[in-house]
């Protein structure tokens, strides 16, 4: 179908290197967009780009850096052109009891998580005004629905990330900007792997939960990804929408 095709469309990916980004930039690349990995780890966007072949790029960025947002933006323009396209995936998680963070350690997982992401937002949004319109999509979490123990500032840059979606699509809808939020449930990713040492029986009380039985993993997301950044979803903004395998509606 046409409303899907995202052929001459450019998209940013933060943290597109791996996991959910990655099987995000792959839908987005095989549904016809140039895409920017962009992430940390040099090295690792290199070889996310192998792998995706076509129009790919990787460049570097510091999401808690404005100024690495901005320059961000303004080199993808430079070299592919324009920007439509903005996919907010990068995060961190520091798993502690609420009494045992430091309040550097709160600040660190809010500005990668939330702030970072709001200021890659801000950075793209002149250049998909520019271009007449753009796809914010934004990576959330079960957290942003529920709370566990161990993940308090996580918790809050995660239910951030739906209400900050939802003022995004507000007050940019008159430039045609969408901005929706992905909530994944429990995913197989580097992040999840060090979770499920971290934390006691996780991996059974995960699929005990879950109707689908299984864990995620970061190609279920390239449907997703390929929909809410494409003319498909032009009237759908500010939702939240779950990709977990049932796990959030299984009580």
């Amino acid at each position: 179908m046409t409303a899907f095709d995202l052929s001459g469309k450019v998209a940013f990916i933060t943290g597109g290197n791996g996991g959910i980004g990655l099987g995000m930039a792959k839908g987005l690349a095989e549904a016809g967009a140039a895409v920017v990995v962009a992430g940390r780890d040099q090295a690792k966007s290199e070889r996310a780009v192998q792998e995706l072949g076509g129009k790919a790029v990787a460049l570097p960025v510091e999401v808690a850096s404005e100024e690495s947002c901005r320059a961000l933006v303004k080199e993808t323009v430079e070299r592919l052109g324009r920007l439509d396209i903005l996919v907010n995936n990068a995060g961190i998680n520091i798993r502690k009891q609420p009494q045992e963070y430091t309040l550097a350690e709160w600040n660190e997982v809010l500005q990668v998580n939330l702030t970072g992401a709001f200021a890659c937002a801000q950075a793209a949004y002149p250049e998909m005004q520019r271009a007449g319109g753009g796809k914010i999509v934004n990576i959330g979490s079960m957290m942003s629905l529920f709370a566990a123990s161990f993940v308090a500032p996580y918790a809050a840059s995660k239910g951030g990330i739906v209400q900050m979606t939802k003022a995004l699509a507000v007050a940019w809808a008159k430039d045609n900007i969408q901005a929706n939020a992905v909530l994944p449930g429990w995913i197989d990713t580097e992040l999840t792997q060090r979770a499920r040492a971290q934390v006691r029986e996780l991996h059974d009380r995960v699929l005990a939960r879950t109707p689908a039985a299984r864990w995620g993993e970061p190609g279920d997301f390239a449907g997703i990804a390929v929909f809410l950044a494409s003319r498909a979803s032009d009237f759908i903004t500010g939702a939240a929408i779950t990709v977990d395998g049932g796990y959030s509606v299984n009580g």
